[in-house]
């Protein structure tokens, strides 16, 4: 038993009372936080900040216990917070919303309650009919993460994830072009008298940015490629300086990948997946110990040589070009990650109370409609039903029988 833990009931840790009473002709809304079951997934979808925020205007949170450890919250932090910290996955499954990092498993989905509400990443690429399904039996309304959009029409989880990725890139290129991981032995940028670090970023979109940031505030040299012209304009036009921008065509691209010591891959998928644009013929004709980090690979990746590595095993050669092709690079700050997962979802949650539940959700604002794939035990969603040989219904539809 945990030290310094407070008495421990049958089920978990006792909570606080939260200082809030429910306002009047409200339902009570519980939200479940499994502990994930994926070693690469470090990230937790609330912050104990948020879950005493959730708590005071009546929400229910029950936290698996060690649901946050790896983005260093505690069950203490949690339970302080409001939080009733169980013991139990079924519990924590039984809730009314189930806010999860990645998709449940099959197993994980008979454990829901009837009619509840699931919000996770969806991560297409790696879903089935038979998960499909197992929601329809369980008729769950299920939200996705990428296809979320916010009352402006972006997409905050996409932007908030992108922004932390395209970040952290250049510091996982600086780990391995050091010595110290067998690398070109370069700093990453450049000094005085020694010619600077060359980048080359595919797509211009926000892990573009956010990497061109980063890479030219440490002195390197940028060259950014993508197809869409108002991208290329839009990205010199956020970073404020004129940089090297290029269209993908492919004499262009094979010189600069040629001189490159660092090749992002940040390509948006396009109708659901990505397209290769870089061959492994160009990947042959990189220097050696040059490295490659395919930010896209949860969506096919965009390098011919690529294939996906876990924080486990990050990386591989081909052709003596180091490849790193870990999907959730956020996870590897998870507790960044995490806060920022947390801004995006604490007010959606007082909204659904507000409301009286995610149906009231999805029928008042679009904007949460659009990443809804699945309504009370009907597929939604016309992609997921050509990927899968499935009918899907049209939620507009489905919505309109409310009358």
């Amino acid at each position: 038993m945990p030290t310094g833990f407070p008495e421990l009931t049958a089920v978990g840790l006792m909570t606080k009372e939260s200082p809030l009473a429910v306002k009047k002709g409200s339902r009570q809304l519980s939200v479940g936080l499994p502990k994930e079951i994926s070693s690469n997934e470090k990230r937790v979808v609330l912050s104990p900040e948020a879950v005493g925020l959730l708590s005071n205007n009546g929400i229910q949170v029950v936290v698996e216990s060690g649901a946050g450890l790896h983005a260093k919250f505690s069950d203490q932090d949690f339970s302080d917070a409001g939080a009733k910290i169980s013991y139990s996955r079924n519990e924590v499954f039984q809730a009314d919303v189930v806010l999860k990092i990645d998709p449940p498993s099959l197993e994980e989905i008979k454990e829901m309650s009837q009619g509840a509400c699931l919000m996770s990443a969806l991560q297409l690429e790696n879903q089935s009919a038979e998960f499909i399904q197992g929601l329809n039996e369980k008729k769950i309304t299920a939200v996705a993460f990428e296809y979320l959009e916010d009352k402006v029409g972006g997409m905050p989880v996409v932007r908030a994830m992108s922004e932390i990725a395209g970040s952290t890139v250049m510091l996982i290129a600086a780990e391995y072009l050091s010595s110290v991981n067998d690398g070109k032995g370069l700093i990453l940028g450049g000094v005085t008298g020694v010619p600077p670090t060359q980048v080359v970023i595919i797509g211009a979109g926000t892990v573009a940015e956010y990497a061109a940031r980063t890479a030219l505030g440490l002195g390197a040299n940028i060259k950014v490629f993508d197809n869409h012209i108002y991208k290329l304009r839009r990205i010199k036009h956020l970073i404020g300086q004129q940089i090297y921008t290029s269209t993908l065509d492919n004499h262009g691209l094979s010189q600069a990948l040629a001189e490159a010591d660092v090749v992002i891959g940040a390509l948006r998928a396009e109708k659901g997946k990505n397209k290769i644009v870089v061959s492994e013929e160009m990947v042959a004709n990189m220097m050696h110990g040059s490295i490659i980090i395919d930010v896209a690979i949860d969506q096919g990746g965009c390098f011919e040589t690529s294939k996906m590595t876990s924080h486990e095993e990050p990386i591989y050669k081909v052709h003596d070009v180091i490849h790193y092709c870990v999907p959730n690079i956020a996870s590897r700050v998870a507790r960044t990650a995490s806060y920022s997962l947390s801004n995006i979802f604490t007010p959606i949650l007082l909204q659904m109370v507000e409301l009286g539940g995610a149906e009231e959700m999805i029928f008042n604002y679009r904007w949460f409609l659009r990443g809804v794939y699945n309504y009370r035990g009907s597929l939604t969603n016309a992609l997921m039903a050509r990927k899968f040989g499935l009918n899907h219904k049209e939620l507009q539809l489905l919505l309109a029988a409310r009358y």
